[in-house]
């Protein structure tokens, strides 16, 4: 009863922790670029009473074993880098990237950053930068003042054009062995990590890197419905739990009444 206690708690607060990431896949479902996140569970050691294969006697042997669980932990959460769909704006620096790949940006301390948030600007000096401030690196020349025009191709060449002329330039893209790898640290940030691999650097729409789209941006790939699906889920296999937990109690109690 003890044990039936203990692993109910334990999937309790399993589903909880999956409730918590439910609950962030939602809040995110209008965040620009965002991947939602899958949490994966792990059944916990077993007490083995009686092994496989062990002799009962006369030279018989048994053809199975009595193990019995301890209940579950959340042992990760992933990263899910499906495409989301893409949303026209009709803005000039707003790109999508549709297909594999990411932007790189220069963090307040010089490390980089990777992020699938095209929602780009440009600063008092001309620099292309994230709705943060943050410089958008993968090749983006400064925007001159008077800029008149700005085109940018699928395959990454990037045209501005003012009165005195126009100017071009090559836009490319980093991708990861194993982007589930990344860090996130929040806002539409990834950090590289051993996990994840060394960025490498692409044209867009050469050798597997996604192509650009400009005047769009990549919405959330979050599904609503999906996600409810999986907070009733949740809810129920929580409430079975917490009725095991109680059954585990009322069987306690009623040991304990045995010696009255």
């Amino acid at each position: 009863m003890l044990r039936a206690l203990y692993s109910a708690a334990t999937g309790m607060e399993a589903q909880q922790m999956n409730l918590d990431v439910i609950s962030n896949n939602l809040a995110n479902v209008n965040t620009t670029g965002f991947k939602k996140s899958k949490i994966e569970f792990q059944d916990l050691l077993y007490d083995n009473i009686r092994a496989s294969g062990a002799e009962q006697g006369n030279g018989l042997q048994l053809p199975t074993g009595l193990n019995v669980g301890h209940g579950t932990r959340a042992v990760a959460t992933t990263q899910v880098f499906t495409e989301g769909e893409l949303t026209q704006t009709g803005e000039r620096l707003d790109v999508a990237i549709q297909g594999d790949g990411f932007f790189q940006v220069t963090m307040p301390d010089g490390t980089l950053a990777y992020t699938r948030d095209g929602s780009f600007k440009v600063n008092a000096q001309g620099d292309v930068v994230t709705s943060d401030g943050l410089t958008v690196q993968n090749g983006f020349q400064p925007i001159p003042a008077g800029t008149t025009a700005v085109n940018i191709s699928s395959t990454g060449q990037v045209t501005t054009t003012t009165a005195s002329g126009s100017q071009n330039f090559q836009v490319t893209l980093v991708r990861f062995a194993n982007p589930a790898g990344l860090q996130n640290v929040g806002h539409n940030l990834y950090l590289e990590t051993t996990a994840s691999g060394t960025p490498e650097s692409g044209n867009p729409g050469e050798n597997g890197y996604g192509s650009l789209q400009q005047g769009y941006v990549e919405t959330s790939n979050v599904s609503v419905v999906e996600e409810m699906v999986k907070m009733i889920v949740a809810q129920r296999a929580y409430e079975v739990n917490s009725k095991a937990v109680q059954a585990s109690d009322e069987m306690m109690q009623q040991s304990d009444n045995l010696r009255r």
